[in-house]
């Protein structure tokens, strides 16, 4: 069943309760088990027009119900155990609430941001340029003309777009490989094609792969975590992948998150990182791809973040894992989908926010002005969420029925979804609680990591991190116990 299509511009917020039963009814979920989910809070947490509120809450209950279905597959002896998620926590933990030695990491380059660009048809356009990573900001300063660096001021930049119009330089910098977005109306982004190829696709998709016997669980006590004795390696960048693997070590998954040696990391890792342990694996040489192949042969789960036929290239399509490891469920994560003009586009939060109407129309109902983030990166955190949700209903499906599971979010999916909850008229005035009460303090390989416990609640097996978050390459790339 398609997902939810966008709604009109003055619908109401749908509430999590319909919003999670819908996302449970399209994943064939046993409808009794929404029985046992506890949804306090209502209304607007976040300042924002639009139903945030509501995608956090019902994105992380999706995922929390998600594993409780699986604990009682390993126990269907016993009542299910209790589902909570409080609507305030839910949605402060999607907002980046994180200390390193009591100071909180930048989260933006002093690039990064909205531009305005020359004229278009009468009006002036605008762009977000996604600076963060330095070949991102020093590919879009090459474009521009600029000196590459940090140095470059950002004044030097907005001169530099005055004389490209939004289109112009969207289509410059993609050609470029770089991530950049112009800002669209909802109406623009509805006629765009690459809109037309998300239309029919639900917001989680399922695919059977392939045949495979279900995989045989080792028996566990009662209160162990309901993923406990299932590994997840996890190929993530930015955000939304890394929530997902910090989601599932949350409930019990050995989780091994992989990067290359060379490429850059943010300073939002030290928080996303919880729970698992890290390894370098470098695909461009045989040895990495050897090794990768070695760990896939181990895992249950292969969640991947990666560009759309980035790791194909190297060999590792879902197809070909799912006949080289049968039973294996692959979760794939992209900015636009795959299918489509802009299926092998890069893109963060920000930009599809951008590209796909969201800071126009949040502008509008501040009252006009230039284009306006939501106050989080909603769709990269709900997506973690959904991809963890999928990957254990996938996981659940595997073990009951067996064969090989494909998993896909995109971002721009997540967006659709989320103008089918609705708007909130008057959530722009929302104040932002503190998030203080729901924070906690752990050691970590950067620094005392003070941030958002994990805001799902179960009532036997309590989500939470046992290892502590470490950089990159702290750990070798082999499962514990080999």
């Amino acid at each position: 069943m398609p997902s939810l299509p966008p709604s009109p511009a003055n619908a109401p917020d749908a509430g999590a309760a319909a919003t999670l039963a819908r996302l449970w009814h399209d994943a064939d979920g046993a409808p009794d088990a929404l029985d046992t989910v506890d949804l306090p809070g209502d209304g607007p947490v976040l300042p924002s027009s639009f139903a945030v509120a509501t995608a956090a809450q019902a994105s992380l209950a999706a995922a929390t119900l998600a594993a409780a279905e699986l604990w009682h597959g390993r126990h269907p002896q016993r009542a299910r155990q209790r589902v909570r998620v409080d609507r305030r926590a839910a949605a402060l933990a999607c907002a980046g609430h994180a200390l390193i030695d009591g100071v909180q990491p930048p989260q933006w380059d002093p690039l990064s941001g909205l531009y305005a660009c020359g004229a278009d048809a009468g009006a002036p356009g605008h762009v977000r340029v996604h600076a963060n990573f330095a070949h991102h900001r020093d590919g879009a300063l090459a474009l521009l003309g600029l000196p590459p660096g940090p140095d470059t001021p950002r004044e030097a930049v907005a001169a530099a777009l005055r004389g490209w119009t939004a289109p112009a330089f969207e289509e410059a910098a993609a050609a470029r490989g770089l991530v950049v977005a112009a800002a669209r109306r909802f109406d623009e982004w509805d006629a765009h094609p690459q809109a037309a190829a998300l239309a029919a696709q639900p917001v989680v998709a399922f695919e059977r792969l392939g045949e495979a016997p279900p995989r045989r669980r080792a028996p566990v006590d009662a209160a162990t975590p309901p993923l406990a004795g299932l590994r997840v390696l996890e190929m993530t960048r930015i955000l939304a992948g890394p929530v997902a693997g910090r989601t599932l070590a949350a409930h019990g998954a050995e989780v091994l998150l992989v990067n290359g040696p060379h490429l850059p990391n943010i300073a939002a890792i030290a928080d996303t990182s919880r729970g698992k342990r890290s390894a370098h694996v470098d695909l461009r040489t045989a040895e990495g791809r050897a090794t990768l192949e070695r760990l896939l042969a181990g895992a249950d789960v292969f969640l991947q973040g990666y560009r759309p036929g980035a790791l194909a290239a190297r060999g590792f399509d879902a197809a070909g894992l799912a006949r080289r490891h049968p039973g294996l469920v692959c979760v794939s994560l992209s900015a636009y989908g795959e299918d489509g003009p802009w299926g092998g586009r890069r893109g963060f939060d920000s930009l599809v926010q951008t590209a796909t109407g969201f800071n126009h129309a949040e502008a509008e109902a501040a009252g006009g002005g230039a284009p306006r983030a939501m106050p989080v990166q909603i769709l990269d955190y709900a997506a973690g969420h959904l991809l963890a949700f999928g990957a254990a209903v996938a996981l659940a499906r595997q073990a009951q029925e067996g064969g090989s599971w494909l998993v896909r979010v995109s971002l721009a999916g997540v967006g659709r979804w989320l103008r089918g909850l609705g708007r909130v008229p008057g959530g722009l005035a929302a104040v932002a609680p503190d998030p203080a009460p729901w924070m906690e303090t752990t050691a970590s390989g950067f620094g005392t990591l003070t941030a958002m416990r994990h805001a799902g609640e179960l009532s036997l097996t309590p989500p939470g991190w046992t290892l502590p978050s470490m950089p990159p390459g702290s750990h070798p790339a082999e499962w514990l116990g080999e």
